[in-house]
């Protein structure tokens, strides 16, 4: 049987073996069947077609330059393209989206191979004109990744630029004030506060983007854990919330054993940011909850808030640091302290502790995210340059 041919023949197991490497790597080990084979059947019954059409010389040479007109390729391209967009949307890094093309291509040599195939003469075109096909489905792959990512950077680099801009200019205005109101001590107090409060507003804007740059660079979030009682944390977070938002009713449940050994202040990180997301997108009339629930090998860790549903289609992209949603990271809403990471990081932490992050929203049930964690995680390093101490001024 041709090549072609048995791909088209043998599309199942092709699909099966596609999804079992997705699932084993780091961004889809958590991801159901639907989003791990993905628009593999739409690559794969495009590249059939493809390498059954005819090509000449001269057609072959303009493919390896990437201007092939044919219909076939225009149909790899458009699945190719499809296929990067999904994967960077799902948290997909270059490298695993890159090593999903490796195993594919040498899966469906290896069933072929093993399906008792007998050896022809036309073998070693069909395997030239698979690989050219898997090369340009590769290639058309990390164009569209590469440039969607360039796009999210820039316009992410805009939001940070205009975000620093609000505490640096109130921390500008009130040292030029400082020197004309030194005779007024309740002046010169008040000037003082902006300018602490501006400073710590930038200063947790800077630790998102560490953050952000450890996992970007493949570090991960370094994990110290220590023995912590998880009621005590999710109550202390409460009071807070509710002092910093006292039009919001905030409830906090408890169930089960809280013990347990995690990174404190980075689950602290994770809570507070999903009770800030919850206060900034839920209602004022709806209770906004935090439940923690014990059981035998973990924790569950719900936030929960009414309001607009977040919309089905941004549900995969609501953890994508470089992607603001229309309810995600609502340009409307006032980002005094925030650059749109929170999710994000939140993810990360989880994704630390070797846990994993859901979310479900619709109108009638509102908004929940949920996380489950093992009993206790396994302590981790960062980058030792990303977490060397600041030099003092001189």
């Amino acid at each position: 049987m041709r090549l072609a041919d048995f791909i088209l023949s043998h599309m199942e197991p092709i699909v099966a073996g596609w999804e079992v490497f997705a699932r084993s790597t780091r961004s889809g080990e958590h991801l159901d069947k639907l989003r791990l084979q993905d628009h593999v059947k739409l690559i794969l019954g495009a590249t059939a077609r493809d390498m059954k059409s005819p090509q000449t010389v001269a057609e072959r040479a303009e493919k390896s330059k990437g201007e092939s007109p044919e219909v076939e390729s225009e149909e790899l391209d458009g699945a190719s393209d499809a296929h990067a967009v999904d994967r960077l949307s799902l948290g997909f890094d270059m490298l695993e989206m890159m090593s999903e093309y490796r195993a594919l291509r040498a899966g469906v040599i290896q069933l072929w191979r093993d399906s008792g195939h007998q050896p022809h003469t036309q073998d070693i075109d069909d395997l030239t004109r698979f690989n050219e096909s898997i090369d340009q489905s590769l290639s058309k792959s990390v164009a569209s990744y590469t440039t969607r990512v360039d796009q999210a950077r820039d316009m992410f680099l805009a939001i940070l630029s205009h975000d620093l801009r609000n505490p640096l200019s109130a921390i500008t205005m009130s040292a030029e004030v400082l020197p004309l109101i030194s005779h007024d001590r309740a002046e010169v107090v008040e000037c003082a506060a902006t300018i602490t409060q501006s400073a710590d507003v930038m200063q947790r804007m800077i630790n998102d983007l560490l953050d952000y740059t450890r996992t970007r660079l493949g570090a991960g979030m370094p994990v110290k854990p220590v023995l912590m009682d998880l009621a005590v944390l999710g109550a202390e977070l409460v009071k807070e919330c509710r002092v910093s938002h006292p039009q919001h009713r905030i409830e906090l449940l408890t169930y089960g054993d809280l013990h347990g050994k995690w990174d404190h202040d980075r689950i602290r990180q994770a809570i507070s940011n999903l009770l800030g997301n919850a206060v900034q997108h839920g209602l004022a009339e709806i209770p906004i909850t935090l439940s923690l629930r014990g059981e035998a090998t973990g924790v569950v860790i719900e936030v929960h808030n009414g309001g607009i549903p977040i919309p089905e289609e941004e549900l995969s992209l609501i953890f994508d640091p470089l992607v603001r949603g229309s309810t995600a990271e609502s340009p409307q809403a006032e980002r005094t302290s925030s650059i749109g990471m929170g999710l994000y990081i939140t993810r990360e932490v989880v994704r630390s502790h070797h846990g994993r992050i859901e979310v479900t929203s619709t109108a009638e049930d509102g908004t929940t995210f949920t996380i489950h964690l093992p009993r206790e995680a396994v302590a981790s390093a960062g980058n030792p340059i990303l977490e060397a101490e600041p030099s003092a001024a001189i």
